[in-house]
């Protein structure tokens, strides 16, 4: 039989002691953290809205960021903020190459911490390699927990992601009543599982073949970027170090392969950069401890730059402050500076006119013109508000509430957050389209707070004549 695909291995990272793994496990504790407590944290916004800091409630179609609300139709704030972290992501990736993947993508945050329980229960790689290739009542029981462990991990993953879109005081309170939304339960099991699949079983390859990261990184990456990086010239030719050897003629890598056993993707970081580093700095902690017991310099695996490993020098060194730099965060500090000024400056008050299309006027008996109007006024704020209506252009034109009489023009009153939605009439004397003959011409309505906070114009077409 002629195999068409041979089956990757599995992988058993070993575990590794070192400052790139401290610093993995401290940045693993705090995203952890931020995912978990941020929808802990209150922020009072007043009577009616609700006071959890961030928030994305569908029920009222907004999201919350602390004293920010985005509305449905303010999506380009959204589209800001994701151009904003792609800006970001490229300037860091084309300095440290992908440092956001060995530090901080939740493929990673979360694949570490479940090795971890694997590793608490089933030992380090050789005892899990063991365990794998007999069948034993306590390979049973050191499973069972250890997948156990991780359903209870995805769960509480799960939960913290609804958590985001339901105020989480307010759901923890109806789990221990025993009130379950289904959709929320669906949402938070779908998510649950999409956890134990892709940290539990999936791993590397999720880096490997899923990630779209992986595949266009390199078109980021110059001779300056920061890399994981193997020495050849001093680590080569290899040779295989016994007790009581002395390295004499043969470079300083004794090939004891730890670099391979301890990288999450199981990649030989010696064979050059390759698709599937993450750039954790695993292998440098490994490569460092087998040097320092040798007795030779550290570094031989390290993170550096092609230039400077190609040719060594003070000037290849790897260098923060240079003209990439610069660009990338004048790039940064741009789009970033016109969100917060829009953000800062923006309208609580919306207004929108949809003119009639059936019929598109009707013409009165003293030869008047009249155009009706369905007139949406927005009030963003949570507070109740009145509102006056009027045309400011051009002042001949009368405008009139349908059903109601003109006085209640200049007092309609919008609910706090919420949409007034109700029909106008604007009537245009003859003597005035007998100067406007071209059968279109454009009004200017104005809505204005009545506390004097903000007012509003809108402009309109107005139809005359076919």
């Amino acid at each position: 039989m002629v195999k068409l695909f041979e089956a990757k291995k599995r992988l058993y990272p070993q575990k590794v002691k070192g400052r790139f793994r401290k610093i993995k496990s401290i940045l693993n504790v705090v995203f952890l953290g931020i995912y978990l407590f941020v929808p802990l944290l209150r922020f009072d916004r007043g009577n009616g809205a609700p006071n959890q800091a961030i928030l994305i409630d569908f029920s009222s179609s907004k999201a919350y960021f602390f004293a920010i609300e985005i509305w449905p139709q303010e999506t380009i704030y959204l589209a800001a903020i994701l151009i904003i972290a792609a800006i970001a992501l490229f300037f860091v990736t084309s300095l440290f190459g992908r440092i956001w993947c060995g530090y901080a993508c939740f493929q990673t945050v979360w694949t570490d911490i479940f090795i971890a329980i694997e590793r608490f229960f089933q030992g380090d790689r050789n005892s899990r390699i063991i365990l794998d290739r007999r069948n034993s009542f306590e390979k049973f029981w050191r499973k069972a927990l250890t997948h156990f462990f991780w359903i209870i991990a995805s769960l509480i993953t799960g939960f913290g992601f609804v958590c985001y879109f339901v105020d989480t005081f307010e759901l923890a309170k109806n789990f221990l009543a025993l009130q379950f939304d289904f959709t929320i339960v669906g949402w938070i099991l779908g998510i649950a599982a999409s956890t134990y699949v892709m940290a539990g079983f999936a791993r590397e390859h999720v880096c490997t073949y899923m990630c779209p990261y992986s595949r266009f990184q390199s078109a980021m990456f110059d001779e300056n970027t920061l890399i994981i990086t193997y020495d050849q010239k001093r680590g080569e030719p290899r040779n295989k170090l016994k007790q009581g050897d002395v390295i004499q003629k043969s470079g300083d890598c004794i090939d004891c392969k730890l670099c391979v056993v301890v990288c999450p993707t199981g990649i030989d970081i010696r064979n050059g950069l390759q698709m599937e580093c993450i750039a954790c700095g695993l292998c440098v902690d490994a490569c460092d401890g087998v040097m320092e017991k040798i007795g030779r310099p550290k570094g031989l695996i390290r993170y550096d730059t092609e230039k400077n490993l190609l040719n060594p020098s003070p000037q290849n060194k790897f260098k923060f402050l240079k003209p990439r730099t610069f660009a990338y965060s004048a790039i940064l500090l741009i789009v970033s500076g016109l969100l917060i000024f829009s953000l800062a400056t923006k309208s609580l008050l919306e207004i929108d006119a949809i003119p009639d299309r059936n019929p598109l006027f009707v013409k009165l008996s003293d030869g008047s013109i009249r155009n009706g109007y369905t007139i949406k006024i927005m009030n963003k704020t949570h507070e109740k508000k009145d509102f006056e209506l009027s045309v400011a252009a051009p002042i001949e034109a009368e405008i009139k509430l349908q059903s109601f009489n003109e006085m209640e023009v200049n007092n309609i009153s919008v609910e706090p957050d919420s949409v007034k939605t109700f029909k106008v009439y604007v009537i245009l004397p003859k003597s005035f389209l007998a100067k406007n003959s071209e059968g279109r011409n454009f009004i200017d309505l104005l809505v204005k707070d009545k506390s004097g906070m903000e007012s509003k114009k809108i402009q309109a077409v107005f139809i005359s004549s076919n």
